[in-house]
């Protein structure tokens, strides 16, 4: 039988867990970033979501379209927080300001999935000013 020191048991997880971030990619490194700071704003991260649930979300915007939906304008935006992403649905809406990709948005509504994606359809949102550093 081997006998294993308290420190080196403790110490093990540190270690594993600053190679693997030495060992990971840019885009690991920074969907992992996210995803902390995600969660640290109150939000669910977007892959633990079921479906019809209400959930908050906080993540950045990657685009942001205008594409009708059954004759009437709808504002799409892609909200991703470093698990996945989730499509803002504004209803009726053509533009609203400060919504633009890049820029973060906390939001809340019902989670429905259409066509195999998580949507939001009309969520209450708030844009959310970065972190001064």
């Amino acid at each position: 039988m081997v006998a294993v020191s308290k420190s080196s048991v403790l110490s093990t997880p540190l270690w594993r867990r600053a190679l693997a971030r030495f060992t990971a990619s840019e885009s690991d490194l920074a969907a992992e970033e996210a995803q902390e700071d995600a969660v640290r704003n109150g939000g669910t991260p977007c892959d633990q979501i079921p479906d019809r649930t209400k959930a908050c979300v906080c993540g950045t915007l990657r685009s942001v379209t205008l594409r009708p939906r059954g004759g009437v304008p709808a504002l799409e935006a892609e909200l991703f927080d470093g698990s996945g992403s989730v499509q803002l649905v504004w209803l009726g809406r053509r533009k609203i300001a400060g919504v633009e990709p890049g820029r973060r948005v906390k939001a809340r509504g019902l989670v429905a999935c259409d066509d195999g994606q998580r949507v939001i359809f009309n969520p209450v949102y708030e844009l959310v000013c970065p972190e001064k550093v």
